[in-house]
């Protein structure tokens, strides 16, 4: 083979693949955004539960997470210090 043919034959050669490449990809994204188009057809998301709104608001019961948040983190440090020595 002459190297006018061998540079012919590559260049097919690689169109072909980068074709086949592009079509398998398309078709890839096609598939997936169908699939996900059912999932979201018979299975919807769940609606977030709404809490009655009770005595205490928003702000204070963020402080109190924040504290107890505080004292779980401390009580590990501590347990995990102990272990070390």
């Amino acid at each position: 083979m002459s190297p006018s043919e061998l540079l012919s034959e590559g260049w097919s050669l690689m169109a072909f693949g980068m074709g086949f490449v592009f079509l398998f990809l398309s078709l890839l994204v096609f598939a997936t955004s169908q699939m996900s188009r059912f999932i979201g057809h018979f299975f919807p998301e769940p609606e977030p539960v709404r809490v009655a709104s009770g005595s205490r608001s928003r702000a204070t019961t963020a402080k109190n997470n924040d504290h107890e948040l505080v004292a779980a983190i401390s009580a590990a440090i501590k347990m995990h210090r102990s272990k070390k020595e």
